[in-house]
């Protein structure tokens, strides 16, 4: 099945109130782990690298993984960049066969972001690519995302409103409570419902992205620290509120902390019960698996997109 864009999907997905995973992809094990889950569970799946991914993987390499996945199964399969920083990057992806990008302008002002999100915008839609943009700064580190927790900011639904009509952009993110990386919260968890029911009230007919948006597995945080790894008070979106998230109007939600938690556990358990092992098989195998058991329960337990393709 050829690459798919996310328009039909977040159709279904606002109709039918149930959330699409976009997960982060970095190399062939986490692809393959990742669309194994999809298929088991007959969902439609976003892939998603990042501009820092592409640097690393390189692009061409990204493309033809991804290629090889849309062989193997026929299931509804996009491949978007996220975070992108700038047109060129978006550009970019385009022209090498993304069928989504996120142009991520949250770090300019309301103005600057509108310019910059209709240029990508124009560029895109003229190429038959769809486009999501942000409005409203997470908090958090995460590959080239780094905002800090003052400089965080909620999405306003009014804005959110202008911004689409202005821009034209095929779907919105927005900044409820959730951050980048592994230590979302110092206290207790808490989303923004209210901003996101108002967003829905506003802008109806625009499919809603939540960054963000790990879990922060706390059984892959043990895993990770009883085999060598020191990742102390690390904190994430509860299971619970991202159900909620996913019946109340939030189409697609991101997905790379708890997928980079699993591969590390896994390896590390190898690493540590087996010292002799060098075969990188032997040790990226286990973490594949334990990636698609991860995006199995979030397409089953949580997304709720199963039997969805």
């Amino acid at each position: 099945m050829p690459l798919v864009t996310t328009k039909d999907m977040f159709q279904k997905s606002m109709k039918e109130n149930f959330a699409i995973g976009a997960f982060n992809v970095n190399n062939m094990e986490i692809i393959q782990g990742i669309v194994d889950a999809a298929a088991s569970q007959n969902s439609p799946v976003i892939l998603q690298a990042s501009s820092s991914a592409i640097k690393y993987a390189r692009i061409g390499y990204l493309r033809k993984m991804v290629e090889a996945a849309l062989d193997e199964y026929d299931i509804p399969v996009a491949l978007h960049l996220d975070h992108g920083p700038d047109f060129e990057t978006c550009k970019m992806c385009i022209d090498n066969g993304f069928s989504s990008v996120m142009i991520d302008g949250s770090k300019h002002d309301f103005e600057e972001n509108i310019a910059l999100t209709k240029k990508v915008v124009e560029y895109a839609h003229s190429k038959g690519v769809v486009v999501e943009a942000e409005l409203g700064k997470l908090a958090g580190i995460e590959d080239d995302v780094n905002v800090s927790e003052s400089d965080a900011m909620y999405t306003d639904p009014e804005q959110a409103k202008e911004f689409v009509e202005r821009t034209g952009c095929d779907s919105l993110a927005i900044a409820i409570g959730t951050s980048h990386g592994a230590y979302k919260f110092k206290g207790e968890a808490k989303l923004r419902f209210d901003i996101l029911k108002k967003v829905k009230e506003k802008i109806p007919n625009t499919p809603i992205v939540l960054h963000g948006a790990s879990t922060v597995i706390p059984e892959l945080v043990d895993m990770c620290n009883k085999y060598g790894g020191d990742i102390p008070g690390a904190k994430g979106v509860p299971d619970e509120m991202l159900h909620e998230a996913s019946i109340s109007g939030v189409s697609k939600i991101n997905v790379d902390t708890d997928l980079r938690l699993a591969m590390t556990a896994a390896i590390r358990k190898i690493f540590a019960e087996e010292p002799s092992k060098f075969d990188p098989r032997a040790y990226l195998t286990p973490a594949r698996e334990l990636i698609k058991e991860t995006v199995e329960h979030k397409i089953k337990d949580v997304f709720g997109s199963s039997n969805k393709a």
